[in-house]
């Protein structure tokens, strides 16, 4: 993870909403792991998505609140890869914007390998 935190921030009548990073992360694991066919998150099964920051898991937040996601994740065997691929986007975009109300520029979903579930 980048060694300052990034956040979405949002101007309310009654202070500040700030949404780290790791929030973003989190929304972005469960949606991911919703969508039948994904094994998990990076490139090894059972590795706790909390660990994946720098290399499985990259999230990026702009000055002017702009959200782009990069993911890498592993897809079961039999599964259509672009299939789930597309799911993964359009769970992740949808989770993203619903959670947050922020419209992520880019969702990037790197199929790193395939497996047994």
């Amino acid at each position: 993870m980048a060694e300052s935190k990034q956040y979405i921030t949002q101007v309310q009548d009654n202070g500040t909403v700030m949404i780290s990073e790791e929030t973003i992360a989190a929304i972005v694991t469960h949606a991911a792991k919703e969508v039948e066919g994904v094994v998990c998150i990076g490139n090894k099964p059972g590795i706790d998505p909390s660990k994946l920051w720098s290399k499985d898991l990259k999230i990026s937040i702009s000055e002017a609140n702009e959200i782009s996601v990069d993911c890498n994740l592993v897809v079961a065997y039999g599964s259509t890869v672009v299939t789930v691929a597309k799911a993964v986007q359009d769970s992740v975009f949808a989770s993203i914007e619903s959670m947050t109300g922020v419209k992520p520029i880019a969702v990037n979903i790197n199929v790193c390998g395939i497996a047994r579930q």
